[in-house]
């Protein structure tokens, strides 16, 4: 949901309707068996399985299908399917940058079905590299205002080794190293604080203004089919959309 705001995201994500929840849920299962593949069930052995969880707990995904697909992951369920990650590099109209991350257990399929996709909204496949350099990997925990006094959470984020923290009228951007993500992350929940959302993501150098209605627009559509897309896991974009 990148290119919208992080709040609009947040809204997305939490607020889905049910047959979205559905293929949500399904997403993150796909990520949970990927995780435990590479690293194990034991989420506090596998730092990857427990950053899927966090984003299995703000999507409120039921207990059952987690164990599920963490059984899955191990094979005690039949075996894992075989998934391949790969990012596909896009600019949309209006020279927007997309970086869609997908699973995939066909990858020819998958990026025919991606590259269609993005043709038909007027964009184009871009070559690797070309967009990856736009954006960089950055930890990100969104705090509602309600959730903390700013000073306080301003001063435990960066005691803990956060590299910025934003403010505004919603609540609190803090932005990390990657490496520092969780050290960061476990010092807030330990105070109680409950944060609206909390992963490593692909974060925009600089944005992009969209301000022609038409290429918003297409940029809109194109980023809302590739989400529908049953292998796309996420899509990072740097467009900066009008309200």
């Amino acid at each position: 949901m990148a290119g919208h705001s992080k709040w609009a995201k947040v809204r997305h994500f939490k607020g889905a309707i049910d047959a979205k929840r559905g293929k949500i849920f399904s997403k993150l299962a796909r990520e949970i068996m990927i995780a435990v593949k590479q690293g194990g069930g034991d989420p506090d052995m596998n730092p990857r399985l427990r950053m899927v969880l966090l984003k299995c707990r703000t999507a409120n995904m039921p207990k059952d299908n987690i164990e599920r697909a963490i059984k899955k992951g191990l094979g005690a369920d039949g075996g894992a399917e075989n998934f391949e990650e790969l990012t596909y590099e896009v600019f949309a109209p209006g020279g927007v940058g997309l970086l869609v991350e997908v699973n995939t257990d066909n990858r020819n399929r998958t990026a025919a079905e991606i590259r269609s996709l993005v043709t038909r909204a007027g964009g184009t496949m871009a070559t690797p590299g070309s967009v990856r350099r736009l954006f960089h990997r950055k930890g990100q925990i969104i705090v509602a205002r309600e959730a903390a006094s700013e000073e306080a959470l301003m001063e435990l984020a960066l005691e803990a080794g956060a590299e910025d923290f934003k403010t505004d009228a919603q609540g609190y951007e803090i932005i990390t190293d990657p490496a520092h993500f969780e050290a960061v992350h476990k010092q807030i929940e330990a105070r109680g604080i409950k944060c609206e959302a909390a992963e490593v993501t692909e974060l925009p150098i600089t944005t992009v203004p969209v301000n022609n209605a038409q290429d918003a627009a297409a940029v809109s559509k194109l980023i809302e089919a590739l989400e529908e897309h049953d292998d796309v896991k996420e899509v990072f974009s740097n467009a900066d959309l009008p309200e």
